[in-house]
């Protein structure tokens, strides 16, 4: 039996188990990620509130398999199931999410270091979330300044845009990082640590009792996220600027189809995930 990445070779290691983990992760991300696309939002002044994601879905997967594939598969399943299946696919735009976020959910999940302790596990999706949204808060407020060039001939404006990115972090903490991510984790991971990755092969990762958080901080993994967060920037405020360089594919299916269209992610992400789920499984029987 395969083991997590506690005991593997390296970030990158990659076997028949980290194969279906990783298409796994990647439907049942889109498969919420398209479910939230038919939420609705609500206006609240300047601001928009509602469900950005079920985050708790991606976050307990990455904190289960705890290897960088899994956490890749997030953002690669926001892409495919989120976006190009709807035509809404933003070529660089994309690279944000694509490189954040599982360097974000990576470094966290090595955080988890008793999987019993209901604080720390708390803790570690807050701050899996919360380091995601942060680093986007800075790269929103910078993409505006690249493309905005009268930006200062206008008084108060960049600090006005400071404010509400910064409310905008809070409501996005409370909603998504609370409300749809600690709160449900703390029942979901639980209830599946020790019972899901045995049927895909690999062995529950067991941590020790009241073993720190610190114990588990990774340089590498914090480096990686201090790398990725100039690269998606560059990436974001190259999109803003548009041009060649970016490629951007915008069929407008929901146009044309209407919003009955939205259906067609989710089935074909909930087929993926029945039948990796299915053929793992049997393998492993």
């Amino acid at each position: 039996m395969s083991t997590t990445s506690t005991t593997s070779e390296g970030w990158f290691a990659f076997d028949k188990q980290d194969m279906m983990v990783f298409i796994l992760v990647m439907s049942l991300t889109g498969l919420q990620n398209a479910v939230t696309e038919i939420l609705p939002e609500f206006t609240l002044g300047p601001l928009e509130l509602g469900v950005g994601e079920f985050v708790f879905i991606p976050i307990v997967l990455v904190l289960l398999f705890r290897t960088y594939w899994a956490a890749l598969a997030v953002p690669v399943g926001e892409i495919v199931f989120g976006e190009i299946l709807l035509g809404e696919f933003d070529g660089l735009g994309a690279m944000e999410g694509l490189l954040l976020i599982p360097v974000c959910y990576y470094f966290a999940a090595k955080l988890l270091q008793d999987p019993e302790n209901t604080t720390q596990l708390a803790l570690v999706v807050f701050i899996a979330e919360g380091l995601e949204e942060f680093f986007a808060m800075f790269i929103d407020i910078g993409k505006v300044y690249v493309g905005v060039e009268e930006l200062e001939a206008v008084p108060g404006l960049p600090e006005s845009i400071f404010v509400l990115e910064a409310v905008d972090l809070v409501t996005q903490m409370v909603i998504t990082g609370i409300v749809f991510g600690v709160i449900p984790a703390l029942y979901l991971y639980p209830k599946l640590h020790g019972k899901v990755e045995p049927l895909l092969g690999m062995e529950p990762y067991q941590g020790e009792r009241g073993a720190s958080m610190w114990g588990g901080f990774s340089l590498k993994a914090f480096l990686a996220i201090l790398l990725a967060f100039p690269l998606a920037f560059v990436a974001e405020a190259a999109s803003e600027v548009g041009g060649a360089i970016n490629v951007v594919w915008e069929p407008e299916f929901l146009e044309m189809y209407g919003q009955s269209f939205i259906a067609v992610p989710i089935v074909v992400a909930a087929i993926v995930a029945v039948v990796v789920w299915y053929r793992a499984t049997r393998q492993t029987s």
